[in-house]
């Protein structure tokens, strides 16, 4: 055997030249497959709502009218203003959210959803964000989204993020073709942690181990289900939530708009203001 101090003949260049040019990469993570880390969507991994844009991208393409967009806009306005006091307004919010799908097929909506996160969604994802979650896969964890969001468009946000999978608000389809309804209701607070309960007893998770992240103090029930919890971008009442029980934060917001991103209020009428405007745009276009 070659002791290491022996040095190599001469006249073996080819060996020396090989050894000299060869590339080391990073070591691959030991996967850590009992912790894993869950992830808030809207205004914490990315910028305004998922669906919103989503809803907009779908406009542009003429899958729906103005009026179907105002539905869907006030129902976000309603989830914002309501939002944290009845899980009724919310279940009536998301419903008329994601009725703008009635009548497509789904593998439609995935491919469209495909074009439009590269159009207009993925220059929204927080850099931070990306930051925070490539961290867990670094230590070799697994990383959910869990969201309100249709699990179709989250699946899609997972997928390009490159993250394990995701977790999301499943809309009832009909050989291949939404009706516009929902099963089970909608993917929000205490709901986003027992579904991540179910997973981690699926998937054997320690969930002490676990860490999650959001922006909103709807989300307490997933953020204290976990061991590590973490506010990203927080809203007032999960700031204060936050500071009392001395949890982590991260704002990747500036100036005025981490201001008007925390006001339930400034959020839903912006989200109005945009949703009105892209109706405008889209009858104009039709009777031009």
């Amino acid at each position: 055997m070659r002791r290491q101090s022996e040095r190599l003949p001469d006249g073996m260049p080819a060996a020396r030249a090989a050894a000299a040019a060869a590339i080391v990469g990073t070591a691959t993570p030991a996967p850590d497959l009992a912790a894993g880390a869950f992830f808030d969507v809207d205004n914490t991994i990315m910028r305004g709502a998922s669906i919103y844009h989503f809803a907009r991208g779908l406009a542009a393409r003429k899958m729906f009218g103005p009026r179907d967009m105002a539905a869907m806009v006030w129902g976000q306005l309603a989830f914002r203003l309501r939002g944290a006091e009845n899980a009724g307004h919310i279940d009536a919010a998301r419903q008329a959210a994601l009725a703008f799908v009635a009548g497509h097929r789904v593998e439609d909506i995935v491919r469209l959803g495909e074009e439009i996160y590269d159009d207009t969604m993925a220059d929204r994802i927080w850099a931070g964000a990306r930051q925070l979650v490539q961290q867990h896969l670094d230590a070799g964890q697994r990383v959910w989204l869990v969201t309100a969001t249709p699990v179709e468009l989250a699946n899609i946000l997972a997928r390009r993020l490159g993250l394990t999978g995701a977790l999301g608000t499943v809309a009832e389809s009909v050989d291949g073709v939404y009706t516009g309804r929902l099963v089970g209701g909608l993917l929000h607070g205490e709901a986003k942690a027992a579904a991540i309960q179910a997973l981690a007893e699926r998937e054997g998770l320690d969930l002490a181990r676990s860490s999650a992240y959001s922006d909103s103090a709807n989300d307490l029930p997933m953020l204290s289900l976990v061991g590590h919890p973490s506010a990203v971008n927080p809203d007032p009442e999960l700031r204060a939530a936050a500071l009392e029980r001395g949890w982590p934060m991260h704002d990747f917001r500036s100036g005025r708009r981490a201001t008007l991103v925390a006001l339930p209020v400034a959020a839903g009428a912006g989200a109005l203001a945009g949703g009105l405007a892209a109706g405008l745009a889209l009858r104009k276009r039709r009777s031009g």
